[in-house]
C-alpha cells in the first residue's frame, strides 16, 4: 500500500522504517527547514506542497492510499491542510500525536508566543525552547536576556540580549541542570511537545526553581488520533493485518 507520512519527528522515522519493513511503499515528506535531518527508510520528498490544492494534487498523482500526519504537535498549517486534503481525496488520515506532558500546578499556561513573552518579568534570564516560530515576538523583550535553544541558527540578525544555544536532542537531566545554572536561568519558555527526548528540562526547572511558561497545544480538526507507533500502524487498517 502507498503511504504518505508528513514527518520531521523521531516517531515519523520509526513509523516509516516499520512500514517499509512490512513491505509498504512509503514516502516521507519533510518541510526542509533542517539542513541535515536524520532520514527515514523509503521514499523522500522535501519542501512545501503549495497549500491544500498542492497536497491534494500530489496525493492523487502519487496514488497515495493512506496519509499519516506525524509532524511536530505544533507544526501548524500542514496539520490543518492534512485534514482538508484527506477529506477532499477520500484518503484515510491517521494523526500521530505524541502524548502531552502532565500539567503541573506551578506551570504558567499561555496560548500564544505573545502571551508567553508578556508573562516574562523584566530582567528575566530565559531559556527559550520554542524553536524558530514566533521568535521575533520574544526578541522585542530587550529587558530580558534570552538564551534561544535551536537545532540550527535562524537566518536573522539577533540583538545583543540574545544568545544562541545550538544543540540537538535528546537531553539528559544533569546536562539540563548544568545549562540552566551556567546561564542563571530564571524562566523556561517551552511547548508541550511530549515525549522523552526533551522532558528532562522540566525536571531540571522543577529542581532549580525555574519558572516554566508552557505554550498550549493547538487544535487541528478531526482525525483518527493515536499516541504510539504501534497504534498508528493498527489505525492505518492495512491489508493483511
Amino acid at each position: 500500500m502507498k503511504i504518505l507520512i508528513l514527518g520531521g519527528t523521531a516517531e515519523a522515522r520509526q513509523l516509516a522504517n516499520r512500514l517499509v519493513g512490512m513491505g509498504h511503499d512509503v514516502i516521507t515528506s519533510l518541510a526542509g527547514r533542517t539542513q541535515e535531518p536524520i532520514l527515514p527508510e523509503g521514499g523522500l520528498r522535501m519542501g512545501p506542497f503549495g497549500g491544500i490544492p498542492g497536497l491534494c494534487a500530489y496525493m492523487r498523482a502519487a496514488g497515495i492510499e493512506r496519509l499519516v500526519d506525524a509532524t511536530h504537535p505544533y507544526a501548524g498549517l500542514i496539520s490543518i491542510n492534512a485534514v482538508a486534503a484527506a477529506e477532499a481525496t477520500g484518503v484515510r488520515l491517521v494523526r500521530y500525536m505524541r502524548p502531552a506532558w502532565e500539567p503541573q500546578a506551578d506551570w504558567v499556561h499561555v496560548g500564544s508566543a505573545q502571551e508567553a513573552a508578556d508573562a516574562l518579568p523584566p530582567g528575566a534570564d530565559v531559556l527559550l525552547t520554542t524553536g524558530h516560530g514566533g521568535l521575533e515576538t520574544f526578541l522585542e523583550r530587550s529587558d530580558c536576556h534570552l538564551h534561544v535553544r535551536v537545532i540550527e541558527a535562524p537566518h536573522m540578525d539577533l540583538p545583543d540580549h540574545v544568545d544562541l544555544v545550538i544543540s540537538r536532542p535528546p537531553y539528559g537531566l544533569e546536562d539540563e541542570k548544568a545549562l540552566m545554572r551556567r546561564h542563571g536561568i530564571t524562566h523556561l519558555v517551552t511547548k508541550n511537545s511530549g515525549g522523552g527526548q526533551t522532558e528532562a528540562k522540566l525536571e531540571a526547572a522543577r529542581q532549580l526553581g525555574v519558572v516554566v511558561i508552557m505554550l498550549a497545544r493547538p487544535h487541528y480538526g478531526p482525525a483518527l488520533e493515536v499516541g504510539s507507533v504501534d497504534a498508528a500502524i493498527e489505525a492505518l487498517d492495512l491489508p493483511g493485518m
